[in-house]
């Protein structure tokens, strides 16, 4: 198949004795917009760091393309290049500027020229409306706008697939909405994203393929029209009936 990028495999994470994930299998698709909701503590953030290397999975596999990325001797930065991550704490570098942070990923990664990777930078800054602030560094800018910057950085990679984690748990309130309208501009786009959220109207509107996790398995998943519709499992009616009437 080939629109298939992501497979993942009897997916399973253990921290000592302690088992976060447990037997994991989904799939993502060229343009799918995966939001994978739950309440805290339930694996959601560790499936997305396993699905970029960031923890390495107890057993199961993850195939991008048809090739396991777990396997010994896989080349985990390339993979990276490809798969990016855009984090709930924005992952700034604080001593650099705004257009710095999306230069030197892809000086290091990519060895693109500086005159290309800052083209790219200024492109993508253009995208999600930071251009004004190329100059600033991160304390000099507002949540939103790091958020925003974050994002501008990931895309500079040209990835294949944009993974978010809780991309506005970190935001105050009133800038939740301009990184969520530069994440609906992305997916109207055709971008391939991965979103552990707790914005249930995103997850609803947004997303094609909604994963709700419980208790560090995969309880339910489906379309939104069927998960917020008509859930199958008292698990999930319960955890979005408070959601449901909105």
């Amino acid at each position: 198949m080939e629109d298939m990028i992501l497979q993942v495999n009897h997916l399973s994470k253990s921290f000592g004795t302690h088992e976060v994930l447990r037997d994991i299998d989904f799939t993502v698709k060229k343009g799918d917009v995966t939001s994978i909701i739950g309440a805290s503590g339930s694996g959601k953030s560790t499936l997305l760091r396993c699905i970029n290397l960031l923890e390495i999975p107890t057993s199961g596999e993850i195939l991008y393309h048809g090739k396991n990325v777990v396997a010994k001797g896989f080349n985990a930065p390339a993979y990276r290049s490809h798969v990016g991550m855009v984090f709930q704490s924005f992952n700034l570098f604080n001593n650099m500027t705004v257009l710095e942070n999306c230069i030197v990923g892809q000086r290091k990664v990519l060895k693109r020229s500086r005159e290309e990777a800052r083209a790219h930078a200024m492109q993508y800054l253009e995208k999600v409306g930071m251009t004004p602030y190329i100059n600033a560094k991160p304390r000099q800018i507002s949540g939103g706008q790091k958020q925003r910057v974050a994002i501008a950085r990931a895309l500079a990679m040209d990835p294949e697939v944009l993974l978010f984690d809780e991309p506005t748990s970190a935001l105050d309130p009133e800038m939740v909405g301009e990184v969520l309208s530069v994440m609906r501009s992305l997916a109207q786009e055709g971008m391939t994203m991965l979103v552990v959220t707790h914005e249930m109207a995103f997850a609803r509107d947004v997303s094609n393929h909604v994963v709700y996790m419980n208790g560090g398995v995969i309880c339910e998943e489906g379309s939104p029209e069927a998960l917020f519709g008509d859930p199958q499992k008292q698990e999930t009616r319960d955890f979005l009936s408070r959601f449901r009437n909105n």
